[in-house]
């Protein structure tokens, strides 16, 4: 779980909702939380309007590139969902990297540093921003949230009866097409590009590979007489562990850089890997994450993150770390919880008030 301040100072603020364009140049559009520039807060239901195409109004608030709002405008699910996946992304991102020292720090100047270096975490950011999009398109889908697709189209499965039987299954055929068609991709030429691109898909296989059949049986009796099976999606928790996996194996990538132009070319391999025939072969064929440069220590407030000073920790489990060697305050209180609740009949529940003292600890300055 989240920490409680943490928490709700995400749920407080709407969560700032960080949607699209990229930091390195004004043509080119990036989903999510890889977006360089903070925008309108939205409600993750967006409000009714009069209007007949009143989700034109929501895609054109989203500020996306023309093909992506183009790609927004076809569909009056796409706005919402695009809203759900960013949260999600947002959220899961906080969550597996509540202990360490770089905690998934996305206010604006922050996040707009990260995104022009490329960090370990900035890939992990293209990974989850891609798998977010993708999980909550397939959801959508299966909801009947959207216009253009209904439940998973695989050939074996009849979409009425899986409606009929409660057995539709996630839309992943239409949501990896759609995810990979929004984020599009750049110049191969791009050295920065490429590594971005690759990461994306890293998210889309994630999704992919985590997926599931589940089947209902029907007859007399509950007899498996008929059996209906689809397709289902992996919990997005388990899809952000994977991805922070593959963040902590992540490969370093590098260049060539011609030193009079500053400009860089060919991708050189990973670490242990051999170059290939091509600058695309330099990358690894696997779905494995990738960067470019060393990620800093993110223990001194920095344009990366606001440093570990003063961030809560736990003592037997990461003080050590998170606080760089400065060392942590402890800071005592007392506080009154609910303890040995019992059921009274018929219908409540009936606690007492136990009184505990519990320590707080903090990274120094």
């Amino acid at each position: 779980m989240l920490d409680g301040p943490l928490l709700a100072r995400w749920l407080a603020a709407a969560f700032a909702l960080t949607l699209l364009l990229a930091a390195l140049r004004p043509s080119a559009a990036y989903f999510g939380l890889t977006g360089s520039e903070p925008l309108t807060i939205l409600p993750l239901t967006l409000e009714p309007e009069a209007a007949a195409q009143a989700h034109y109004k929501a895609c054109d608030r989203l500020k996306l590139e023309r093909k992506q709002r183009r790609m927004c405008r076809r569909d009056p699910g796409v706005a919402e969902t695009l809203v759900e996946a960013v949260s999600m992304s947002a959220l899961e991102c906080q969550y597996q990297f509540r202990f360490e020292r770089w905690n998934c720090t996305l206010e604006g100047r922050y996040r707009a540093s990260l995104l022009k270096r490329g960090f370990k975490e900035t890939a992990f950011l293209y990974a989850i921003s891609s798998a977010g999009l993708t999980h909550a398109l397939a959801k959508a889908c299966s909801a009947g949230r959207m216009e253009r697709c209904t439940c998973d189209e695989a050939p074996d499965l009849e979409n009425r009866e899986a409606w009929q039987w409660g057995g539709c299954g996630d839309n992943l055929k239409y949501s990896s097409k759609f995810v990979k068609e929004f984020l599009g991709r750049r110049s191969s030429k791009d050295l920065r590009a490429r590594v971005d691109f690759h990461n994306n898909l890293v998210g889309v296989k994630v999704i992919k590979a985590g997926v599931e059949t589940t089947c209902k049986c029907h007859g007399v009796s509950g007899s498996c007489t008929v059996r209906t099976c689809w397709r289902q999606l992996a919990p997005f928790h388990e899809v952000g562990k994977r991805l922070k996996h593959k963040y902590e194996t992540a490969l370093k990538v590098g260049s060539t850089t011609n030193e009079a132009t500053g400009e860089a070319g060919a991708i050189s391999p990973p670490r242990g890997r051999a170059a290939g025939t091509g600058g695309s072969d330099l990358l690894p064929r696997t779905p494995e994450l990738v960067h470019l440069d060393d990620s800093p220590s993110f223990c001194l407030a920095s344009r990366f993150s606001p440093g570990t000073a003063g961030r809560r920790c736990h003592r037997e489990k990461n003080c050590e770390s998170i606080c760089c060697g400065r060392g942590h305050n402890t800071q005592s209180r007392v506080v009154t919880r609910p303890c040995q609740c019992q059921v009274r009949w018929c219908c409540y529940v009936e606690c007492r008030q136990c009184t505990q003292r519990e320590e707080v600890y903090t990274c120094k300055g």
